[in-house]
């Protein structure tokens, strides 16, 4: 499992010229099967993604393609969690 932080970087003055192409690629994560979960960092920090189905290397190469990280209005962190226990609803990520 992995987890993505988009923070804002001094450029997020320009997000909400690339708020479509972004939604998009978070669309695109969904329907690829790799995104869990997505949403905003509070207060205005960012956001953050959830990702499993898919190797940090191929990660990276998709959050590279996220127009916010491109166009530099995010910096993009990847954590990397091996899972030792879940509640039983999220059994799944364990794998």
């Amino acid at each position: 499992m992995l987890i993505v932080l988009l923070r804002f970087s001094s450029n997020k003055d320009r997000v909400s010229d690339y708020a479509e192409a972004h939604k998009a690629w978070i669309r695109r994560g969904f329907e690829d099967g790799v995104f869990l979960l997505a949403g905003t960092m509070k207060p205005m920090a960012g956001g953050g993604v959830l990702a499993h189905n898919t190797t940090a290397d191929a990660l990276q190469l998709r959050v590279s393609q996220d127009p916010f990280v491109a166009k530099d209005m995010v910096t993009a962190e990847i954590i990397e969690i091996s899972p030792a226990r879940a509640e039983p609803r999220l059994e799944f990520l364990l794998g």
